[in-house]
């Protein structure tokens, strides 16, 4: 049973390692840049007008990026709008093309 404990926890460790260094960022700001995209792609499924598979949403200390495609001005406008309406957002930078 000890032996199983260890392997969980040398296991757990080897995981959450890269967390701790992950591009210069603390463990709680990867958890809120985390939780930060997630909200926004909630955002996005949940608007009628974005196409939430479409476009993809990178978050690194709450300065959000999106990418991908769109179908028109309006869905990419909606997109950074609801982006910038999610808590802890500090700048939304858009890379989104319009195809339609």
């Amino acid at each position: 049973m000890k032996k199983n404990k260890l392997t969980a926890l040398l296991l757990a460790m080897i995981l959450a390692l890269p967390l701790l260094g992950a591009c210069g960022k603390t463990v709680g700001e990867t958890i809120d840049d985390a939780t930060i995209t997630t909200r926004i792609k909630t955002a996005f499924v949940n608007d009628p007008v974005v196409g939430a598979m479409r476009i993809d949403v990178d978050t690194f200390k709450g300065l959000v990026t999106l990418s991908g495609r769109v179908k028109s001005k309006d869905e990419e406008t909606k997109a950074i709008a609801l982006a910038k309406s999610i808590k802890g957002v500090s700048q939304v930078k858009s890379t989104l093309t319009i195809e339609p």
